[in-house]
């Protein structure tokens, strides 16, 4: 990780709320993270904990009936780029704050910030060969003639280890296997050296042994271009491998945040506990139940008052979870979490050490 310490992007206090007939799904309801130059940040979370909605709030491609209806995203452009675009003083832009298809925010997708999308059959499309995509990528936001943003593209093959790059640029994604689309997507991605590069779930529709490749590939490439990630997933086991920092979300809302290895070795939340007991490890006993985390994620128009885990949680307080809504608390110099057990509103009763995980 770069030891710049201004961050890239600052999210502060996001909420992204979609209005239907049948009510309002606040699909992200207050959510803070930061992400720093070459760092890669893992969320984390069940289906439906509103990662994907995230970022795609951060990149501004929310789709009606969804809108950003309140929160701050702040995002520091490369040098070249803030030449041209109206900074605050701190000299960043508040992305929040920008025309979702104005030419700002037009010009930093795909060229500051960069999408892996879950699926990339659905992604490319099926009629233009993989090289035409990648040229009018790299040619929407560079100056250079199509021979060149071709041999670039040629290029970006390459390095994400496709063979016969030259040859592969002239096939559609239908002729390429899931692991060899997904790697045509990074390169995509990368086409014009974004600074922030994030991956929606990318490892999900391959199988274990490309998804190990997928990830070792990405790890190269960021340290290669000290670029920034974030990461999202619902499987802890990739966060493990891959992430610097992790953010762990439940019904659109922070549950905890830290360094990976305290995460991991000290978590605090219960949800956070939850899911780390489930993972399967070589240690496991055969043909034994993994334990769950009781119940499901609430319905969109049934959210619990109070924290939202508490119908679901362990350490439930009657009269106190389900009426008040817990903010974020430090419990380490870098690890935050937001939990009543550690927010003095016990009325003096003794916090219990949440310190591990079984």
């Amino acid at each position: 990780m770069s030891n710049d310490p201004a961050p890239l992007l600052v999210v502060r206090d996001l909420k992204t709320y979609f209005f239907l007939d049948e009510g309002t799904v606040r699909a992200v309801d207050g959510v803070d993270f930061a992400v720093h130059p070459g760092q890669v940040v893992g969320i984390v979370g069940e289906s439906g904990c509103g990662k994907s909605v995230t970022v795609k709030s951060v990149m501004r491609l929310v789709q009606r009936p969804g809108r950003l209806v309140a929160g701050t995203i702040r995002f520091r452009p490369s040098s070249q780029s803030a030449q041209r675009w109206p900074l605050a003083p701190d000299g960043t832009l508040d992305l929040a704050a920008l025309d979702p298809q104005g030419p700002i925010m037009r010009a930093i997708r795909g060229g500051e910030i960069a999408l892996i999308p879950q699926e990339p059959m659905a992604a490319f499309s099926p009629v233009h060969t993989i090289g035409n995509q990648i040229v009018e990528a790299i040619r929407l936001h560079q100056d250079v003639d199509r021979q060149t943003a071709w041999e670039w593209g040629v290029e970006r093959l390459a390095e994400v280890g496709i063979p016969s790059p030259a040859q592969r640029m002239r096939a559609y994604s239908w002729e390429l296997s899931g692991g060899l689309r997904q790697r045509a997507m990074i390169a995509m991605a990368l086409a014009c050296g974004p600074r922030l590069l994030i991956a929606d779930e990318p490892t999900t529709a391959i199988d274990v042994t490309t998804q190990a490749q997928i990830l070792t590939l990405l790890r190269a490439l960021q340290e290669q271009h000290n670029m920034a990630i974030i990461f999202i997933t619902h499987d802890l086991g990739v966060i493990a491998q891959i992430a610097d920092h992790v953010v762990v979300m439940y019904l659109g809302r922070v549950m905890e945040a830290g360094p990976v290895e305290e995460i991991f070795l000290r978590p605090q939340h219960p949800y956070t506990r939850a899911l780390l007991r489930s993972i399967p490890s070589i240690h496991t006993p055969s043909r034994t139940l993994l334990p769950t985390i009781q119940g499901s994620i609430p319905h969109p128009f049934n959210r619990p008052a109070g924290c939202p885990f508490h119908p679901r949680c362990g350490d439930f307080v009657p009269g106190l979870c389900d009426r008040n809504t817990p903010e974020p608390v430090p419990v380490s110099p870098t690890q935050t979490v937001s939990c009543h057990l550690y927010t003095g509103e016990l009325h003096g009763e003794p916090i219990p050490d949440r310190s591990s995980p079984a």
